[in-house]
C-alpha cells in the first residue's frame, strides 16, 4: 500500500469577508504547532464558516499534495504554501487527487480517513486566489486534492505518516470525478457501493447519476 507524510496540519487563521451568503469565509488557514485533535467534523482548531457547503461530516477534512501544489507555484509564479487552498492537510508522497472513492488513509497512529469526494472550485475560493478565471483553470488543471470523512478520531500532527489501509475495487478516482466519469465508471461505483465497500455521497453521487444519463 502506499504511504505518504504529512507535511503542515492547517487550520483557520481569520475569518475572511465574503460576498457569499454566510458572509466569512474560514478559508484563509494556515499551519499549525503540536498534536491537533481530530473528530467527526474535522480539527478541533479549526473552522467551518458554512457546513452546507464547506464543511459537515463528509467534507470533515480536505487534503492536498505538495507535489501538486508545487505545479501550482510554477504555473501562478508565487508560492503556494500549506494552507492556501483552505486544505487542512498538506501531504508529501500520497498521490492525493488520484486517491480512489472511499480509500482510506491512517494519519499518525489512531486517525482513519476515508476520502468521499473531490474539492470543487467555488466563487469564494476564486475571490481567495484572486487569479482571473481561478475558478475554471481550477477545473481544467485536474487536481481537485480530495475531502474526506473521519473514520477515527484520534490526534495528528505535521511530521505524521500517512498509510494506504484499504483501497476500494473499483479503480475510480476523485480526480475521474472532477472531470467527467463515463458510464463503467458510474456502474463500477455502484457495484462497489452494492457490496458495501464505500458509500456514494456527494458531488460523486451527482456525478454517477449524470454519466449514467448519458449512457
Amino acid at each position: 500500500m502506499t504511504s505518504g507524510l504529512l507535511l503542515a496540519v492547517c487550520s483557520v487563521h481569520a475569518l475572511k469577508p465574503d460576498e457569499s451568503i454566510v458572509g466569512v469565509t474560514a478559508i484563509d488557514k494556515l499551519p499549525v504547532e503540536g498534536p491537533v485533535l481530530v473528530h467527526q467534523l474535522g480539527l478541533r482548531t479549526d473552522v467551518q464558516a458554512d457546513r452546507k457547503h464547506h464543511g459537515g461530516e463528509l467534507k470533515a477534512l480536505y487534503a492536498y499534495a505538495e507535489e501538486d501544489a508545487e505545479q501550482w507555484a510554477a504555473e501562478l509564479g508565487r508560492d503556494v504554501p500549506a494552507g492556501l487552498f483552505g486544505e487542512n492537510l498538506r501531504t508529501q508522497g500520497l498521490p492525493v487527487s488520484q486517491a480512489l472513492v472511499g480509500e482510506r488513509w491512517r494519519i499518525g497512529s489512531k486517525v482513519i480517513a476515508e476520502v468521499t469526494m473531490p474539492r470543487i472550485p467555488c466563487a469564494t475560493f476564486e475571490r481567495h486566489m484572486a487569479e482571473p478565471g481561478w475558478a475554471k483553470r481550477f477545473l481544467r488543471k485536474g487536481l481537485p486534492g480530495a475531502y474526506c470523512k473521519v473514520v477515527q478520531a484520534g490526534e495528528i500532527a505535521s511530521g505524521d505518516s500517512i498509510e494506504v489501509v484499504f483501497r476500494p475495487g473499483h479503480g475510480v478516482s476523485v480526480a475521474d470525478v472532477f472531470g467527467a466519469l463515463d458510464k463503467a465508471q458510474a456502474q463500477a461505483l455502484l457495484y462497489s457501493e452494492a457490496a458495501g465497500e464505500i458509500s456514494i455521497d456527494g458531488n460523486v453521487n451527482k456525478a454517477v447519476k449524470l454519466a449514467l444519463r448519458r449512457g
